[in-house]
């Protein structure tokens, strides 16, 4: 598929009947990161997904029928602020799609959700290497300056 214009992408909250479309853009976003999460923690992040008791949602972007991106949110306590934080956990664009604003619809759709809950702050990492989608996110949020650190347990 060509890269749709801006103006024809929707974004679209996941529904139990998107399993077959989200997927590939999962599998896509994995393979951009280069890791392999097992096919049980697939199933239960999709169930979580779509549970409305569970903090996490997803939406995927859409453009003639097709899926060309996807979105993954989790909203968190703070000891920082009163209100939930909102954390961008996953963000991915179909290559051929990528540069035509659908990432940009994606992240700003997240924005909505958690001004439309309450959130004060929408916070997410990418990688050092990720310098095309940081050329984005320096243009729509600031960076913080902070290094994650991590211990596999």
């Amino acid at each position: 598929m060509a890269s749709a214009p801006r103006s024809s992408i929707q974004i679209k909250p996941l529904s139990e009947q998107d399993f077959a479309i989200w997927q590939p853009q999962w599998q896509g976003y994995q393979d951009f990161y280069e890791v392999d999460i097992p096919q049980a923690t697939r199933l239960v992040t999709w169930q979580r997904l779509l549970d409305p008791k569970e903090p996490a949602f997803g939406a995927l972007a859409m453009a003639g029928g097709e899926a060309v991106g996807l979105v993954h949110w989790i909203f968190h306590r703070s000891c920082w602020t009163v209100e939930d934080s909102c954390y961008l956990q996953d963000l991915y664009v179909s290559p051929q799609q990528r540069g035509a604003g659908v990432g940009r619809r994606l992240i700003e759709h997240v924005y909505a959700q958690a001004k439309a809950a309450g959130s004060t702050r929408v916070h997410w990492l990418t990688h050092e290497t990720n310098s095309t989608a940081m050329q984005l996110y320096d243009r729509i949020a600031q960076r913080s300056g902070f290094v994650q650190y991590r211990k596999q347990l």
